[in-house]
């Protein structure tokens, strides 16, 4: 069925005296599409309502054009077509799905089709005439109904990139140490609420996605974070304390990631310094959890000076045998973490209590009475660490 054929059946009294209806019409499909479409119910609101209105007034006065056109244009006019690729990118942007849209639509076809073809009839145009009409119209609201829903996929994937940039800028600022203040209009922008705390996750860069899906909405991605090694990428993760914490590492079980610490969500920087700090504590595909290893990162937080400590600690051992040195360091170890109880030493190191013995008589002839100065002690206790 054309344009042309349709029009050639629809002669001028009858297209003017639809013409005289399209605002009734109009006002009954939109009453229509608020009863029966829960997502333009009494929230619409009267302006946008009016608006709507508008919109479908323009729509059926399109389509009557179309109708009334002499040759066959294939498509509704443009400006229709336009009209309704804005309409949908407006409904995206008020937050109505692509489904409520069609909803609408479809409750708009019937109404509409209902009360013209009823003026058609009243007119006397013929059956054949009317079903030719009914073609059209339908063939006339799917193309509209296509056109809107591109716009609300267009909205939607544009605003979503729009929105994911001023994420990232959320990001990078937090790992800047930006302030709050500073970075609230990107935050607003972003529609982003700040949760209480933000958790800094180390990871492969192949397992964001599926990390992403099973923590909470609102995880930060920095697109840009100076990590130390290439293919790692960072997560911050909103409210993961106490079990919400346990939750999160069973999630990243042997995904080879290093969890940081909870902070407040403007000191995430911390979370992800500690993190970065943490990297060298990974051996396995096992997750490390920072707060887990605070010795660990406590005694190593500076290598060169974990080592200067070390030659100084050490220094009555270093014209000892190599092979004698490692078993005396060993035995000094297990003798400070068990606070010299020589029966735990000697299960600790497999040996006999007799040859702790006399390893620890060869270690005070080394050190003399400084096995007894708390700062020496504790200075071999995180040499030995």
């Amino acid at each position: 069925m054309t344009t042309s054929s349709a029009s050639r059946r629809l002669d001028h009294e009858v297209l003017e005296l639809l013409r005289g209806t399209l605002s009734d019409v109009a006002q009954h499909t939109i009453a229509a599409v608020r009863e029966e479409v829960p997502a333009y119910g009494e929230g619409l609101g009267d302006q946008l309502a009016a608006t709507i209105e508008q919109a479908v007034q323009m729509a059926l006065a399109g389509f009557l054009r179309v109708a009334s056109s002499t040759t066959d244009p294939g498509t509704p006019l443009t400006p229709t077509l336009e009209g309704a690729y804005a309409l949908g990118r407006g409904e995206a942007r008020a937050g109505r799905s692509a489904d409520a849209l069609l909803s609408a639509y479809r409750v708009g076809a019937r109404v509409s089709w209902r009360e013209l073809s009823a003026t058609a009839v009243a007119a006397g145009v013929p059956a054949q005439a009317v079903a030719s009409f009914a073609e059209l119209v339908f063939a006339y609201i799917d193309e509209l109904s296509a056109a809107s829903v591109a716009g609300h996929t267009d909205e939607l994937e544009t605003s979503g990139r729009v929105r994911q940039r001023y994420l990232d800028q959320v990001a990078a600022g937090l790992l800047r140490g930006e302030s709050p203040e500073s970075l609230a209009p990107d935050v607003e922008r972003a529609d982003w609420k700040p949760p209480r705390t933000l958790t800094a996750v180390l990871l492969p860069e192949a397992q964001v996605r599926p990390v992403l899906g099973l923590v909470p909405s609102g995880a930060l991605v920095p697109s840009e974070h100076g990590l130390p090694e290439e293919g790692l990428a960072a997560v911050l993760v909103p409210d993961m304390e106490g079990r919400s914490r346990t939750r999160l590492l069973r999630v990243l079980t042997d995904r080879h990631a290093v969890v940081g610490p909870a902070r407040p969500w403007p000191e995430v920087r911390a979370s992800f310094d500690r993190a970065v700090r943490a990297l060298p504590l990974r051996r396995t595909a096992s997750t490390v959890d920072t707060d887990q290893n605070l010795p660990a990162l406590v005694v190593n937080a500076d290598p060169e000076a974990l080592a200067d400590l070390r030659a100084v600690a050490l220094a009555p051992l270093a014209d000892v045998r190599p092979s004698t040195a490692e078993k005396l360091e060993a035995t000094l170890r297990s003798w400070l973490l068990h606070q010299g109880r020589r029966e735990d030493v000697a299960a600790d190191l497999f040996v006999h209590p007799q040859t702790v013995r006399y390893r620890m008589n060869q270690l005070r002839e080394l050190y003399g009475d400084r096995l007894e100065d708390p700062d020496t002690v504790l200075a071999l206790t995180l040499a030995l660490a």
